[in-house]
């Protein structure tokens, strides 16, 4: 092995193990995260975890992509298991993907979707992996666009634009108001997610799984796709 490959295997192996470190911190500290206490985990001195991380910015950066881009996975790996004609299997894979990874790493969740970080601002190069699960919605909906039951829904002009300028970004086209209806089952899907990880249910509803599962139906129903 050549010194660069060296150096370039050892860069990666500490990347991961300062993120990994990081991940712990998340779960008991939250997104208070201190480069000397991880530097201090790792038994190194902050100075040499600053080679790698410069700021605690730039490690949040890391571990929000990392975690947009595990959601994004499980969610599309759950998706393309279902047949390419089972428009409300393929949803409610997303769907139930989404929830599952939610659960399983809630420190995580609550990096993406929890309260913001105060004096941090997301970098651009996150916007691309945190809408992948909205995306797959999207798509869901435009591969299925002819089998859709109709959703007439007069939408207020400013509204209807916004939702035009987003769907000139994307590839394939849809109605506004189809859009529409995915937004509300996409933020109704977080939403009710975040009530369970942060434990708004609590003494409320205990069948969380039945609930979860009978309010995506619900969203399928109003982005029009067919029982």
């Amino acid at each position: 092995m050549s010194a660069s490959s060296l150096r370039a295997r050892i860069r990666s192996e500490m990347n991961h193990e300062i993120k990994e470190v990081a991940r712990r911190h998340l779960a008991t500290d939250g997104a208070n995260l201190s480069l000397r206490g991880v530097a201090r985990d790792m038994g190194i001195v902050a100075s040499a975890l600053y080679r790698y991380f410069p700021s605690r910015d730039a490690l949040l950066t890391a571990l929000i992509t990392d975690a947009y881009e595990a959601l994004g996975a499980a969610a599309t790996d759950a998706e393309s298991a279902v047949p390419r004609d089972d428009l409300r299997g393929r949803w409610l894979a997303v769907c139930h993907a989404t929830r599952t990874w939610a659960l399983a790493h809630p420190a995580e969740y609550g990096l993406l979707y929890g309260n913001p970080v105060p004096g941090y601002a997301a970098p651009s190069e996150t916007t691309v992996p945190a809408a992948k699960v909205v995306l797959l919605l999207v798509d869901i909906v435009i591969d299925g666009a002819e089998h859709l039951e109709p959703v007439p829904s007069p939408l207020p002009e400013p509204v209807r634009a916004d939702l035009r300028r987003l769907i000139d970004q994307h590839p394939g086209d849809l109605p506004e108001e189809r859009l529409d209806r995915v937004f509300a089952g996409w933020t109704h899907l977080f939403g009710l997610i975040s009530f369970e990880v942060f434990g708004r249910l609590n003494d409320t509803i205990e069948a969380r799984a039945e609930y979860f599962d009978h309010h995506m139906g619900l969203m399928a129903d109003l982005a029009g796709i067919p029982r």
